[in-house]
């Protein structure tokens, strides 16, 4: 696998309290079923969640961070750059 790109959607995840957020993790090069998982505020150790996309309805001040997608394809992994939130 290779380069794991994150986006946001508003551009740049800059959203107002209460707004809905959606993260989308892409990866440019990878063979085979491919599984998300993704970290982010809280600092909890269980991922957010396990899909391509993630959405984060009515945003909080708790939901302000970093966050960051894994993509593996069972063989290899790899992780996004974090964006800020």
């Amino acid at each position: 696998l290779s380069r794991v790109s994150l986006s946001a959607q508003p551009p740049g995840g800059q959203v107002a309290l209460g707004d809905c957020l959606v993260l989308s993790c892409t990866v440019a090069v990878g063979t085979g079923p491919l599984s998300f998982s993704w970290n982010g505020a809280g600092g909890s150790a269980l991922p957010l969640g396990t899909g391509p996309c993630l959405e984060l309805r009515h945003v909080g001040d708790e939901d302000s961070g970093h966050y960051h997608c894994r993509a593996s394809n069972g063989d290899s992994v790899a992780k996004s750059v974090p964006l800020n939130v």
